[in-house]
């Protein structure tokens, strides 16, 4: 017993002096390291570029907080991610593809799309402001001119009519007098519009099915089996065969020509 207790207290110390020694060596090595500090602050600027510099930086951050609002609204990012949902509420599988799996494809399916504008808006825009060839209301201006022609493309007549009359504004001669806050809207509306025939044009084989697969089950009396149980397996079998995503993607992709 006497050597049990010396052996505890023995290590009790030896744990004690590792703590100690611990604590010393942490508080040496924090001290050699200094910790760091984040300020903000406003000061006088000393020169014109000082103010430019914060001005592009707020002019960023405004960019970066509106971005999820800028490709949802400006691209075609609205009619890609309505079709691919309708494409999976008519084959009737909840969970698959999982909703993160539909943005992420819509999102690249936008960039793909996107990218000839993108293109440009860098050309013609971009560079040549940080080159400084351009002042920054000059490359706004060049950056908004692809993203509108876009728009104007994809954007239907009738929708353009209804925001010019909804607006009480004279008839403007030629497109190149609309402003972006008559293009914008349209151009929602005709994506939508567009998004929803595209899907509907979708639903209807797969409704055909559902509908056959429940007049036989009612024909063959077995009125409690969920039709959509029954159905389902056949419409991911015709899914498979014609090869639907490939066939639905690249219709999507024809669409914006």
């Amino acid at each position: 017993m006497i050597n049990k207790k010396r052996i505890i207290a023995n290590t009790c110390k030896v744990l004690f002096l590792l703590l100690i020694a611990g604590v010393g060596v942490s508080t040496a090595f924090a001290q050699d390291i200094p910790l760091p500090r984040v300020t903000f602050g406003v000061d006088r600027a000393q020169s014109v570029e000082d103010v430019a510099v914060t001005l592009e930086l707020v002019a960023l951050l405004t960019i970066l907080s509106l971005a999820p609002s800028i490709i949802i609204m400006l691209t075609c990012f609205t009619r890609i991610v309505i079709v691919l949902n309708f494409v999976k509420q008519a084959l009737g599988t909840q969970n698959a593809p999982p909703n993160q799996m539909v943005m992420g494809l819509s999102l690249f399916l936008t960039f793909f799309v996107m990218a000839p504008t993108f293109n440009r808006v860098n050309e013609e825009a971009l560079q040549p402001y940080l080159a400084k060839e351009i002042d920054y209301q000059q490359g706004i201006d060049n950056a908004v001119r692809p993203i509108r022609e876009f728009m104007l493309r994809q954007t239907s007549e009738h929708d353009l009519a209804l925001f010019i009359r909804a607006s009480r504004l004279p008839n403007p001669s030629s497109v190149e007098e609309l402003g972006m806050w008559t293009i914008i809207p349209a151009f929602i509306i005709s994506e939508l519009k567009t998004a929803f025939i595209i899907g509907f044009l979708i639903y209807v084989p797969f409704l055909v099915i559902d509908m056959a697969v429940a007049s036989i089950l009612m024909s063959m009396g077995m009125m409690m089996l969920p039709p959509m149980m029954v159905s389902m397996p056949f419409k991911l079998i015709l899914f498979v065969m014609v090869d639907g995503w490939s066939l639905i993607v690249q219709q999507l992709l024809l669409s914006f020509h």
